[in-house]
């Protein structure tokens, strides 16, 4: 029996962006269409095979190591960013704003999606989720010059709704409007202790 499987739940990308250079600007710009290589979305800042560790792994690593990419793609769903402009009292969030990669639509409770699930679309990109992207507050920037005092409300109200943080398992093109199809791993969930 595989350790993969491939379900019925199939999102849509509704949304496709690049951060050319995250020093400069953590807005996106928005894509039709991205490559997905090994280093991850081509043309993206927070591409490459290897990134120095950051406060995310700090109990792991010390703060710089250099360390393998599992970061190369910020996934946020539709729906999730639909309660996050609402909880921020938007009318709606432009993902551009949140430096992301993907938008998807159509598959529930994204932000919880476990990790080691596959997202492949019909040219056989394969996107491996690496874990729930935590919200940070770098999109408070960006989002406060657009939104004027809704800044500081971005990081609370995306709490669990911050979408996946996921790297390339097999390259292949990503266009808006294809389908993502989930493989999730086939294992009872975990229950050890703390």
């Amino acid at each position: 029996m595989p350790a993969l499987k491939k379900t019925a739940i199939v999102g849509r990308i509704e949304w496709l962006g690049r951060v050319e250079d995250r020093r400069a600007a953590l807005e996106a710009a928005p894509q039709t269409r991205l490559m997905a290589h090994f280093s991850g979305p081509e043309g993206e800042a927070h591409g490459g095979s290897f990134r120095a560790s950051c406060s995310r792994v700090l109990s792991q690593y010390p703060r710089g190591t250099e360390i393998r990419n599992t970061r190369q793609f910020s996934i946020l769903s539709t729906e999730d960013l639909a309660l996050i402009a609402a909880e921020m009292g938007l009318e709606a969030m432009d993902p551009a704003l949140l430096g992301a990669t993907v938008v998807v639509s159509g598959i529930a409770d994204f932000s919880y999606l476990p990790p080691s699930s596959r997202l492949i679309a019909p040219s056989g990109a394969s996107l491996v989720v690496d874990i729930q992207n935590r919200p940070c507050t770098l999109p408070a920037k960006p989002i406060e010059a657009r939104h004027p005092g809704k800044g500081a409300a971005f990081k609370p109200a995306a709490k669990g709704r911050r979408g996946v943080t996921a790297w390339v398992e097999r390259e292949g093109a990503l266009c808006l409007g294809d389908s993502l199809t989930l493989h999730i791993p086939d294992q009872r969930a975990w229950r050890g202790g703390a």
